[in-house]
């Protein structure tokens, strides 16, 4: 094996060490990089339902009748106005969704599912737990599921829930008195869940990586014809003078020109005492023949 593929073949074994290693750290920060964009997004979201639910507590419930044609006004539930809300920014963007489920609610459509039901049971077995962030599939692919607790803190949210003889009439009327009763201060009876499809962004970050791969492959692709363009200019043309040389000499021609490769590099060095050895061959063959 000559000193081009001894060289071209090293190039190659180091390059595909580090583009398996690159490839697998990188594939591991685009898809990082991905779930943290949605996971702000989720965030931006939770912030936008609280301040919604804020707002109808703080400023519209006092002001709204909490009965109207004998039915229970619901916009006076500040988790319905958020609810209620984020239905239209799901109609625009798909999978882009904010509940308020619970274990026993009110409004039986507000029941936790299974999987929503254990997020529930886990902040109430830990009730230090102020976040969850989960994934599942969906219809519409990879789904990042951000929940928080919904606690009883204010008392004013008892007057409806504690017993059904206790809360007002209108509520019984629309909901029945089967559910979401009996709640207590500072009890955890559903969670805050927010869910963003993680489709587009794993779309743009596998993009990204493949494009970057590429541009990898094609950086490599130039520096391997310049580095064998060097070896050949500077290593492997120089040195088959020199052996040319060597060649012509040992089989007895005296007429090689002399060659000094131009520099200071080893090779030039070589190449200088080649020819201090070929002009000392000459002399003492030129000594043996007049001694003859």
């Amino acid at each position: 094996m000559g000193l081009r593929a001894k060289f071209n073949l090293s190039i190659l074994v180091a390059f595909l060490i580090g583009f398996g290693i690159a490839a697998a750290v990188l594939h591991s920060v685009f898809i990082d990089s991905a779930r943290d964009q949605v996971l702000q997004n989720a965030r931006i979201m939770m912030t936008a339902a609280n301040a919604i639910r804020k707002y109808t507590a703080d400023d519209l419930g006092p002001l709204l009748p909490m009965e109207h044609n004998g039915k229970f006004v619901a916009e006076t539930v500040p988790a319905f106005a958020a609810q209620t809300n984020f239905k239209d920014v799901a109609a625009a963007f798909p999978g882009y969704t904010y509940y308020e489920p619970a274990l026993d609610p009110t409004n039986p459509a507000d029941r936790a599912q299974d999987w929503e039901a254990d997020i529930i049971h886990g902040f109430i077995n830990n009730p230090k737990l102020t976040e969850v962030v989960t994934q599942r599939n969906t219809p519409l692919g990879e789904t990042l599921n951000l929940a928080r607790p919904v606690t009883i803190t204010d008392p004013a949210c008892l007057a409806c829930h504690t017993t059904a003889s206790a809360a007002p009439a209108v509520l019984i009327q629309t909901y029945g008195s089967a559910n979401g009763f009996g709640w207590r201060l500072n009890q955890t009876i559903g969670a805050q869940v927010v869910s963003v499809p993680m489709a587009v962004p794993l779309a743009v970050a596998s993009r990204a990586y493949i494009t970057f791969l590429i541009t990898l492959v094609i950086i490599f692709a130039i520096i391997f014809v310049i580095l064998n363009l060097l070896l050949h200019y500077l290593v492997i043309a120089p040195v088959r003078h020199v052996t040319a040389m060597a060649d012509a000499v040992s089989m007895g021609d005296e007429g090689v020109e002399p060659y000094v490769k131009p520099g200071k590099d080893e090779i030039s060095s070589l190449s200088v005492s080649f020819n201090r050895m070929r002009e000392s061959l000459k002399h003492a063959m030129t000594m043996l023949t007049n001694k003859r």
